[in-house]
């Protein structure tokens, strides 16, 4: 099932539809997507890394959730796989996809369903419109960077703080100094390297960001020894977001790199991480937000308008997040992989 989910697009698959074998799956979906090509000409992704992008859905291993999801980025231009990172946009399909596939069975108006990433191990719950037992794909709410409005999904999240680095601040400290640069390594749900636009010589209001490719590359390397997760080369994670003071009312304006192409937009986990970090006083980014009343929405702006989101933040231990997003099913049907990479 081809889904939008968040502003992001990807394929949606049962676990038992995919080879058991993780080089084979890899190999199978590599040649759905069609990867490694620029324009993906081949298969079915979108010639972007928010459209090259695929959930796995089973039902799930444990009592303490419905479903088990595992999130797998593809490469556009190289042959990679990686499930090093959650995707909060892609979970905001999860649990309509459980419940169209029939692994959960919808209540008469909204379904909950809790959903584990396997990514991390961290539980989230969708909740979203299913009258009549039926998804309901419809609805007022609009995201930015998504035309129109669909029904609204709300993703609540526990257990995600250090969800892959261990620890909210993986350093132990909230602030560190790589190539001369204050930076905040920070994971709540996604591991991400905060750093000032400023210090790059920048505003952080920039459409492209492209000529601080090597920069951003040599920093996040360094960071990734820095949070435990070894040698980043080859990996999307962790992300690096530039902060700056909001521009449209919002907490903080971001542009964030995934990992070196500047995002449309801004992640759901790699928003509520950054949200997270600007809260935690002496971190980067702290002196520049906006703070709001508490309990009121971190509204995070980014290149295509704003997403906001809920942190409850006691010190450095994260009491809830949550976020608001809308989902689509797009297609129904069968691909068509080619017979070799």
């Amino acid at each position: 099932m081809l889904m939008r989910g968040g502003t992001s697009k990807g394929a949606y698959f049962l676990a038992g539809d995919l080879p058991a074998d993780p080089a084979a799956r890899d190999g199978l979906l590599l040649r759905v997507m069609g990867t490694p090509d620029a324009r993906q000409i081949d298969g079915i992704g979108g010639a972007n890394p928010l459209t090259s992008k695929v959930a796995v859905v089973s039902p799930a291993a444990g009592a303490d959730a419905d479903v088990d999801y595992l999130f797998l980025q593809l490469g556009v231009e190289e042959a990679t796989v990686s499930d090093r990172q959650n995707c909060g946009n892609l979970l905001a399909g999860v649990g309509p996809f459980a419940v169209e596939r029939g692994l959960v069975e919808a209540e008469p108006d909204e379904t909950a369903v809790r959903i584990r990433m396997l990514n991390s191990g961290s539980i989230a719950t969708a909740v979203f419109p299913t009258p009549g037992g039926i998804v309901d794909y419809d609805g007022g709410t609009a995201i930015s960077g998504v035309p129109g409005t669909a029904a609204r999904i709300d993703l609540d999240f526990a257990g995600t703080e250090g969800s892959s680095c261990g620890a909210l601040l993986p350093t132990g400290r909230p602030r560190d100094v790589i190539d001369g640069i204050d930076v905040t390594c920070v994971d709540n749900g996604m591991p991400v390297v905060v750093a000032a636009a400023a210090s790059f010589g920048v505003t952080g209001y920039e459409t492209d960001l492209s000529r601080l490719r090597d920069r951003i590359q040599s920093l996040r390397l360094q960071a990734g020894v820095l949070m435990g997760l070894g040698d980043v080369s080859a990996s999307s994670v962790p992300k690096t977001t530039l902060v700056a003071p909001p521009r449209d009312g919002g907490l903080v304006c971001t542009r964030t790199f995934i990992p070196l192409r500047m995002h449309a937009s801004i992640g759901v986990l790699g928003a509520v991480t950054v949200a997270t970090a600007v809260l935690i006083d002496g971190a980067v980014g702290h002196d520049l937000a906006d703070l709001p009343p508490p309990g009121s929405p971190l509204s995070i702006e980014h290149p295509t308008g704003r997403l906001d989101v809920a942190v409850e933040l006691d010190g450095t231990t994260v009491r809830r997040a949550g976020i608001v997003r809308t989902a689509r099913k797009l297609f129904d049907g069968t691909v068509f992989p080619r017979s070799s990479l």
